[in-house]
């Protein structure tokens, strides 16, 4: 699946993989292809920056860890992050039922002959 296809609902697709607990960059890379099956395989060009964009909006926290003697920005929900998660869900409920509405099939009017 394309960046594009994802546009305006990966900050929310994100801080649900921030949910179960902190993650590093590559980490939280890999639970979307998992959690997606595959079908979510993001460039580090469109998670990083989506990531820098919910920490200046105050929805994640970085801080820096100590892995194999390797530094890594590992990032987890703030308070206000776990709220905007909630938002999110329920734009998402709105919108996808919206969405599947317009998408299902009208049956045809009977033509009175």
């Amino acid at each position: 699946m394309r960046a594009e296809t994802l546009k305006g609902h990966l900050d929310g697709i994100l801080l649900a993989v921030l949910e179960p607990g902190p993650l590093h960059g590559y980490a939280i890379m890999e639970a979307l292809r998992v959690r997606s099956g595959g079908q979510v395989d993001l460039p580090t060009g469109t998670v990083y920056p989506a990531l820098h964009r919910l920490e200046r909006a105050g929805l994640a926290a970085a801080s820096w860890s100590q892995a194999d003697g390797r530094r890594r920005r590992v990032y987890k929900l703030t308070p206000t992050g776990r709220r905007a998660l909630e938002t999110e869900r329920g734009s998402w409920r709105d919108f996808s039922a919206v969405v599947s509405a317009l998408l299902q099939p009208i049956p045809l009017a009977a033509n009175p002959s």
